[in-house]
């Protein structure tokens, strides 16, 4: 019984997505996003971004989901398409307990403006104890990240 449970929960993954319309082009918002040490002054979900963005880079992310404490870990980047899209992979000890896909994407609008997608897939054994968690406190975090990127990009 455990192990179908087990086979499932590896087997279901769970994705949150949020959006935000930004005022800039997407080569605007890409240079916002892509200049890591500066996320420490404006983003509100990330607080330390460190490392390569390039595929296959280790990077060195602190996240900070609102009413939850800060948690460092050390995700790889999956693919790097300049004014499109940026994804990594986090594990938490091993694939299959807990990972996480996360994806930020730009979508150019006819308006000469930019669709900020940002999503991320998770999947493992303990996704169903912490789906509560994802679907409040982690998606805050998206939205708080995603209205914060906006002030920056606009101002």
């Amino acid at each position: 019984m455990i192990f179908a449970y087990a086979v499932w929960a590896v087997s279901a993954p769970k994705e949150l997505r949020t959006e935000i319309g930004i005022d800039a082009p997407p080569e605007r918002v890409w240079a916002v996003l892509t200049t890591l040490p500066d996320h420490a002054r404006w983003n509100p979900f990330i607080r330390r971004f460190e490392g390569e963005l390039r595929t296959g880079a280790t990077l060195t992310v602190e996240l900070a989901p609102p009413g939850d404490e800060p948690m460092t870990f050390r995700p790889t980047v999956l693919e790097v398409s300049p004014n499109r899209r940026l994804r990594w992979i986090g594990r938490l000890l091993v694939p299959g307990v807990f990972d996480g896909e996360h994806v930020f994407e730009l979508e150019p609008l006819d308006t000469g403006s930019t669709r900020f997608v940002h999503r991320e897939r998770f999947r493992g054994i303990l996704v169903p104890l912490l789906a509560k968690t994802l679907d409040t406190k982690t998606r805050r975090g998206f939205e708080a990240m995603n209205q914060a990127l906006k002030n920056e990009v606009e101002t």
